[in-house]
């Protein structure tokens, strides 16, 4: 039974949770080259964006060898982000050692895009995320930006004239402190000492000054841009420490001493350099990274989805396509607040009626019904959760394979 051949069907058990009949252009498949975007997210423990595409598009070459398929990986400013655009631009990869969120050498990536804008892109993730700390050592007092510093230093020095951060998956709590620190701003303690390089959020509450007049020049001519689709505050119940801490391994203790770290601080950003942006949306992005970054590169925040979708030309590529494909690891209430999933229905919506067919692990199905997505289909077929990750790609093809057919 084609597509073409039915107005609706029902999958096995575990598959789709909605499915719409969608309106597609001409009706029927036969005769005409079908038009598919392919712009998923990482599922992340098990695929990631790039793998996830290839994935959806094994699937769809299995039923419409001859398909127009568009492969746009993308991410949301978090892990991904380099790979999501410098595969959706034609740029390169660069890989440096640089210092850890322990302060022990870690090879990082940042990525040079294709296009006449000169635009670098940074994962700061890359260089001081969650991942790269075991368990037993995660704790926000210990940790440090100074290698996402030490990578936007290489970024400038690349020529490039703009710079997006994408400020997901943070191990950190430093303010930010660390990373210009590595850029070339001086912190001093009340002795007029200077402290060691790398400071963590433990070394917040020591410091007595700030200069930022050593900043390496060619820094203060990029043009930053946040990629991030967290609001939250530097300080306080919906701050970086409060909210995020936890995680990185915070007890309420030490979360409460982060925020004071943080808050004091903030108050010297304002008194040494003249920038009041701790209460802005975002200042406490990666542990307050967000924050050092619009102190001193005057950084801007944008969404982390859309910016990516721009970037990626998304909006573009979309004319003639009958479908765009997209997913992640798990469509649930998180996904309605900025997620890829939700960014790429949103412009899709803008532009016209293209049905959207999601995938993920799993689908939450109230969230997927407040989507709206032509259908959403959870391709783990009811299997435990580490067999299923570990078989994602076969199983994301089949399930697409079997959409069509």
């Amino acid at each position: 039974m084609s597509r073409c051949q039915r107005e609706c069907r029902q999958f096995e058990p575990g598959l789709p949770l909605i499915h719409k009949q969608p309106s597609l252009r001409g009706g029927c498949f036969f005769g005409s080259v079908m038009k598919i975007i392919i712009a998923p997210d990482s599922f992340k423990g098990s695929l990631t964006a790039s793998e996830a595409a290839e994935a959806i598009a094994a699937g769809i070459r299995r039923v419409y060898p001859n398909a127009e398929l568009v492969l746009l990986p993308l991410a949301d400013g978090g892990e991904g982000t380099v790979s999501a655009l410098v595969t959706a631009t034609q740029g390169t990869v660069h890989r440096v050692t640089v210092s850890g969120p322990l302060s022990e050498p870690v090879e990082a990536i940042w990525g040079f895009l294709g296009g006449p804008e000169q635009t670098a892109v940074v994962e700061m993730a890359s260089a001081a995320g969650l991942l790269l700390v075991p368990d037993a050592q995660r704790d926000p007092r210990q940790t440090t930006t100074f290698g996402v510093g030490e990578l936007i230093l290489h970024t400038a020095q690349s020529g490039a004239r703009s710079l997006i951060i994408g400020l997901g998956g943070s191990a950190t709590n430093d303010g930010g402190a660390g990373a210009l620190q590595a850029m070339g701003v001086t912190f001093y303690d009340d002795r007029g000492k200077l402290l060691p390089t790398g400071i963590s959020g433990r070394d917040l509450r020591h410091i007595a000054r700030i200069d930022a007049g050593g900043i390496v020049p060619s820094l203060r001519r990029l043009k930053t841009l946040i990629a991030s689709d967290v609001t939250n505050p530097l300080c306080g119940s919906d701050g970086a420490s409060a909210v995020y801490g936890p995680q990185k391994g915070a007890t309420p203790s030490i979360v409460a001493e982060l925020d004071a770290g943080l808050a004091h601080y903030a108050a010297l950003l304002k008194r040494d350099l003249g920038k009041d942006v701790a209460p802005l949306p975002g200042a406490g992005a990666a542990g307050g990274l967000g924050t050092g970054l619009m102190a001193v590169l005057d950084a801007t925040l944008h969404s982390g989805t859309d910016l990516i979708l721009d970037t990626a030309r998304f909006s573009e590529k979309l004319p003639g396509a009958d479908f765009v494909f997209t997913g992640e690891g798990r469509i649930d209430a998180q996904t309605l607040h900025g997620k890829t999933v939700s960014g790429v229905l949103k412009r899709c919506r803008q532009f016209g009626s293209v049905p959207v067919v999601a995938f993920a692990g799993s689908v939450d199905r109230e969230a997927a019904a407040a989507l709206d997505l032509s259908a959403a289909i959870a391709i783990s077929e009811g299997l435990p959760t580490d067999q299923a990750m570990r078989s994602a790609g076969s199983l994301l093809s089949r399930a697409v394979e079997r959409y069509f057919t």
